[in-house]
Order: structure tokens, then C-alpha cells, then sequence
């Protein structure tokens, strides 16, 4: 098989207001922090542990990007769907530095609000 996938799923809740650019055409750009959690009980202590993973999300999607800046909010449960990108940068010292983001663009990738209480099937459900 010569083929290859890039497609990342996560579901999560937002951990901060959508933030909105624009990029130098005037199109929108929205950047949204997701927060995954795994929970687990500890062999030795019986105790219950969690880790928090943070994923920065990036809606390239004129039309997804007007839905979430208008309908997000923090806190918000939200299934998102779209390609790992990692992208280089340099810090003020002029080190490189690298980014993985999750990038929703074009038929590439879906984005729906699941509900803010975190449960589906209620009248906040939204699929964009």
C-alpha cells in the first residue's frame, strides 16, 4: 500500500474563547485551545489519576470560522476533525521553534459543537 493518512479526531472541551484573525486577504482564522483527558485508576494506590492533553486547533473554513466565533464559548463539549501540521517558528532569541496544531480546512476537515453541558442530542447540538 503506497498511500498515506493524515486525519487527527478529538473530543474535548474548550478551554478558552475562540481567538479570531484575519489572514492578509481579510479571510478569517479562528484558534481554539481543546482540552482531552485520560483517566485511570493507579495500580499500586488504587487511587484515581487523570492527564490533560492540550491541542491547539486552527479553522481555516471562512464558513466554520464565522460559526465558531458567533456560538463558542469556553467550557464548550466539541468533536473536531482535520490534519496534524506542525509549523516552524522563531522565539524572540531567535531560536526555532516548533508548533503541532490541528488544522481544519476546506473538505479536510468537520468541526461540531457537541453541547456546553457535555451531553449530544440536546437543542444546543450544532454540526458545521
Amino acid at each position: 500500500m503506497s498511500g498515506t493518512v493524515n486525519k487527527v479526531i478529538i473530543v474535548g472541551n474548550l478551554g478558552a474563547d475562540p481567538e479570531i484573525n484575519k489572514t492578509r486577504d481579510g479571510r478569517p482564522v479562528v484558534t481554539l485551545s481543546v482540552a482531552t483527558s485520560d483517566t485511570w485508576r493507579d495500580k499500586n494506590t488504587g487511587e484515581r489519576k487523570e492527564k490533560t492533553e492540550w491541542h491547539r486547533v486552527v479553522i481555516f473554513t471562512e464558513g466554520l470560522a464565522k460559526i465558531a466565533e458567533q456560538y463558542l464559548k469556553k467550557g464548550m463539549k466539541v468533536y473536531v476533525e482535520g490534519k496534524l501540521r506542525t509549523i516552524k517558528w522563531k522565539d524572540q532569541g531567535g531560536a526555532d521553534r516548533y508548533t503541532t496544531q490541528i488544522n481544519v480546512e476546506n473538505f479536510d476537515g468537520t468541526f461540531q459543537m457537541i453541547t456546553s453541558g457535555g451531553g449530544a442530542g440536546g437543542p444546543a447540538d450544532r454540526e458545521c
